[in-house]
């Protein structure tokens, strides 16, 4: 009687586990609420075999009406979860779908920029947070397209090579101990899909730190972001400092740096130089 009563509490306790399985696996299978025909590959693609979930907190906003397909405003906040490790945005039906991923090392889960969009697609971030489950969420963009074959502007201008880099911002210091941070960096950002077949040429990654050193954020960007990139970051500048450094490099080579001061909320700027 003993040895079935251990038997049976042991059948209990696998049967428990199986059923957490599946409970798991349904969790993960749930449908795709934007019903996208890409989602499977997206899923694949960015986030593998991890547990996932579709996730009210992870807010996507983007315009009602697009007027300018090649700078389209998308703003990511995933700041209602905690320990956000990393954060994915993509779209569905570009030719490009990775857009852009932030790495909050010190800063909050919260970025807005411009991207290009070839058609209209569901635009989407996935979150990673410490316990090793992405949280997704999206919204549908209605837009004509043609954003990602468009040629850049700045490639109508003789001087447009020595300007690349070139960056300009400002930073508002907030209650909460954060700092505002809005940049713009000039750049074609070319896709590589232009008629005229210009190679791909853009900014592959930029960090963010304090002028001690401190890691704040990091980003890397990927064709689909606008022409000449603005960005807006929440980041934690130490106590008594007033410089937040930026610095990036592009897939040609070109290293560049600025300095924004959260007290004159101008940048200083600096002069881009080729890697050696």
């Amino acid at each position: 009687m003993l040895n079935s009563r251990i038997n049976l509490a042991g059948f209990a306790m696998v049967l428990a586990a199986l059923l957490a399985v599946v409970g798991v696996a349904r969790a993960d299978e749930a449908a795709d609420p934007l019903n996208s025909p890409m989602w499977e590959d997206m899923r694949s693609q960015f986030i593998g075999d991890d547990r996932f979930l579709f996730d009210n907190r992870v807010k996507v906003s983007v315009p009602n009406v697009v007027e300018n397909q090649a700078q389209v405003p998308v703003t990511v906040d995933a700041r209602e979860l905690a320990d956000v490790r990393k954060v994915i945005v993509f779209a569905d039906l570009n030719p490009v779908q990775n857009t852009l991923t932030l790495f909050p090392n010190d800063a909050q889960a919260y970025i807005s920029f411009r991207m290009k969009v070839e058609q209209a697609t569901p635009v989407r971030a996935a979150v990673l947070t410490g316990d090793g489950v992405w949280h997704v969420g999206g919204r549908f963009l209605e837009a004509a397209g043609g954003g990602c074959s468009s040629p850049a502007m700045a490639r109508n201008k003789p001087d447009w090579s020595e300007t690349v880099g070139i960056t300009r911002g400002r930073a508002w210091r907030q209650a909460d101990g954060m700092s505002r941070l809005r940049m713009t960096i000039q750049h074609p950002m070319d896709t590589g899909l232009t008629r005229d077949n210009i190679p791909a040429f853009y900014i592959e990654g930029l960090r963010v730190r304090s002028t001690s050193g401190k890691v704040l954020a990091t980003v890397e960007l990927r064709e689909p972001v606008s022409e000449d990139p603005t960005l807006t970051m929440l980041v934690r500048l130490p106590a008594g400092e007033k410089l937040i450094a930026v610095e990036g490099r592009d897939i040609g080579g070109n290293l560049f740096s600025s300095h924004i001061d959260t007290s004159w909320r101008e940048s200083r700027l600096d002069v881009p130089k080729s890697a050696e």
